[in-house]
């Protein structure tokens, strides 16, 4: 990743945990509750949300303290989602160290996903006095839909695993990863920091596309790194994906482009619980998936994406002046593009 963008991601990334460690409080109890919301803040990741809206503030006109509680919301419902997706998934691992269900036990894990919604709310609510009350509605609304959409996609991709879905479409993963991804990782981000940055006066649907273009990128690239990225440097353990039976976009091309017998030894798979999932087999699947190239299939398609998200950026963006913080936005994309498996 190129230096300035990792450092532009860290600085607002900073300002965010900050913030996150401001709202949380200083109570009891906080073995079993507030000391562990902030354990997956704390541990770091990319910073694309907040970093997201508040470079669109600022290229729009605003201020980081604007977009600051906003860009906070943004991160602590992020990381309750992952809390909870952990769970979701039988996930061991997250950022290098092992997700919270592990190490506590679910129960407690999903107490402290609730509580950082809840908690996300306040620094929403907060933005009254920043940015007043018809700012502060638009910005409920765009959080709300982003919610109402994530938890949507996912409920998608949870019902495939259940039911073992295995005749699914490019366009059915499409259409997940809109819900479950791209609203809550980019659109809603640029919306919401495009919204303070021009006080309201812009509107909001014109980076739907910019946004949809550059989460489906993300979320594919992510998929494949996944597969093909060294565990220590992705935080998670490699080929979970094929484990817990996410519908990426590999599994559904391969689904499509093996043959009968192979379609059916990976149904077989996918029909046992989590726990009684092989690591050979799932070794096995992504075999196969290099075999029939899938992968690079995938990769084709995200790059496309980014190039179509970059088009877009140049569509949306022009009429603004020249910042950092639009160059920052810029370079999101490209790094998107010549991202390194």
């Amino acid at each position: 990743m190129d230096d300035i963008l990792k450092a532009r991601l860290a600085e607002y990334g900073a300002v965010t945990l900050k913030g996150i460690h401001h709202f949380i409080p200083d109570k009891e109890p906080k073995k079993y509750l507030y000391d562990l919301v902030t354990d997956y803040p704390n541990r770091g990741g990319k910073g694309f949300r907040p970093g997201l809206c508040i470079a669109t503030c600022r290229a729009y006109g605003g201020t980081l303290a604007q977009a600051i509680h906003p860009a906070v919301t943004l991160e602590l419902l992020h990381n309750a989602f992952l809390i909870h997706d952990d769970i979701e998934d039988e996930s061991y691992y997250r950022r290098n160290k092992q997700a919270m269900h592990r190490y506590t036990n679910p129960s407690i894990a999903v107490n402290v996903g609730d509580a950082m919604h809840v908690l996300g709310l306040y620094p929403l609510f907060k933005t009254r006095d920043s940015l007043g009350p018809a700012i502060s509605e638009k910005l409920f609304l765009e959080i709300r839909h982003m919610v109402t959409e994530s938890v949507e996609g996912q409920a998608m991709e949870l019902g495939w695993r259940q039911d073992n879905i295995s005749n699914l479409t490019d366009e059915d993963y499409l259409r997940m990863i809109l819900k479950k991804t791209c609203w809550y990782t980019c659109m809603h981000p640029i919306r919401i920091g495009a919204i303070i940055g021009s006080n309201g006066k812009i509107n909001p649907d014109v980076f739907n596309r910019l946004g949809y273009y550059m989460g489906t990128a993300f979320q594919i690239q992510d998929d494949i790194l996944n597969l093909v990225a060294e565990e220590s440097k992705y935080g998670k353990e490699i080929g979970g994906d094929i484990i817990e039976g996410k519908r990426t976009l590999m599994l559904i091309n391969l689904l499509q482009s093996c043959s009968e017998e192979e379609k059916k030894m990976i149904e077989v798979y996918l029909s046992l619980p989590i726990k009684d999932r092989s690591t050979d087999t799932a070794s096995n699947i992504l075999n196969l998936m290099h075999r029939y190239d899938c992968i690079n299939y995938s990769k084709n398609i995200s790059k496309y994406m980014a190039g179509a998200a970059l088009k877009e950026f140049y569509s949306v963006f022009s009429k603004l002046p020249d910042s950092n913080d639009k160059s920052f936005l810029e370079s999101i994309i490209l790094y998107m593009i010549n991202r390194d498996y």
